[in-house]
């Protein structure tokens, strides 16, 4: 199933997205109203709501604004240098242990949300990603079960302000300006995804093609990576994980291609869905309570 977060007609709620269109969730107040609301009884609610919209004429997909599936998510984790090629064109050699950091909460943005260009930084960057969901709250979960803590799957891109990013080893403040984490279009609910170890994931700039690449080229597996992280601490219902890019990043090319004014960036994964947001110049206020 493809959930989504959604506003049409003034109403937001989550809708159900199909090969003909996106079916809102009828206004009820026994059903969910967002997406973290289902996560911790996903297998009840999810039946409730495909039998919620099985009468509800579909939508075009145009006539509805799609926001973040997930808005505040409680931990954004992502790891780096997680794809060979990746590593080659930074100039590093692969580490022998995963590298991860945080992306603040607050740079969380829609699938067709712009992006800011901050009026701190000309080195901005795409990275498109996969992003997975956790649906289950765990701790010291071993490869093999980590399936099970899988809630979805989404597009993602880890917009890098790479001045600002190689200013400290954890990254933090170069990953995490406001707007700097597109997510969606929706999240597929992981049963639909039959290799998440297997797909497509592109991205391009005004047209352009930048990444090509496939989720079999990690070197730490999405299992890996869970086990890895729930050793130190425990993951809830709504983190999510950035499992790494793929080679040819903006600021890998020569002469180096940072985001400017203007510029739109698609990212595409296969089975998953596409994200497009458009860079503006940040119009800078500032704002206290």
């Amino acid at each position: 199933m493809r959930i989504a977060s959604l506003i049409h007609n003034g109403r937001q709620s989550l809708g159900v997205v199909d090969d003909r269109g996106v079916r809102p969730i009828p206004d009820s107040a026994d059903m969910p109203k967002d997406l973290m609301a289902v996560l911790p009884e996903s297998e009840v609610l999810l039946e409730r709501i495909s039998k919620s919209v099985a009468d509800v004429p579909p939508l075009p997909l145009d006539d509805a604004t799609f926001l973040a599936p997930i808005p505040v998510p409680g931990k954004i984790l992502a790891i780096g240098l997680n794809y060979r090629a990746h590593v080659e064109e930074t100039g590093r050699e692969v580490s022998p242990h995963q590298i991860w950091f945080n992306k603040q909460r607050t740079c969380i943005a829609g699938p067709n949300d712009v992006i800011d260009k901050p009026v701190a930084s000309d080195m901005v960057d795409y990275e498109g990603e996969l992003v997975v969901v956790i649906g289950k709250r765990c701790r010291h979960v071993p490869a093999e079960r980590a399936h099970e803590v899988i809630a979805g799957y989404m597009v993602g891109n880890d917009v890098s302000v790479r001045d600002w990013q190689r200013r400290t080893p954890t990254m933090q403040m170069g990953k995490s300006f406001d707007t700097h984490g597109p997510i969606g279009p929706w999240m597929v609910t992981a049963d639909e995804i039959e290799d998440p170890q297997n797909l497509t994931i592109k991205a391009s700039v005004n047209g352009e093609e930048r990444q090509s690449s496939n989720t079999s080229s990690m070197i730490h597996s999405i299992r890996e990576q869970i086990e890895h992280l729930t050793t130190a601490f425990t993951l809830e219902p709504g983190d999510l994980i950035f499992t790494g890019t793929p080679e040819g990043v903006g600021a890998a090319m020569d002469p180096p291609q940072f985001l400017k004014d203007g510029d739109v960036v698609r990212i595409e994964i296969g089975d998953v869905g596409t994200i497009e947001n458009r860079v503006a110049n940040e119009v800078a206020k500032t704002t206290i309570g």
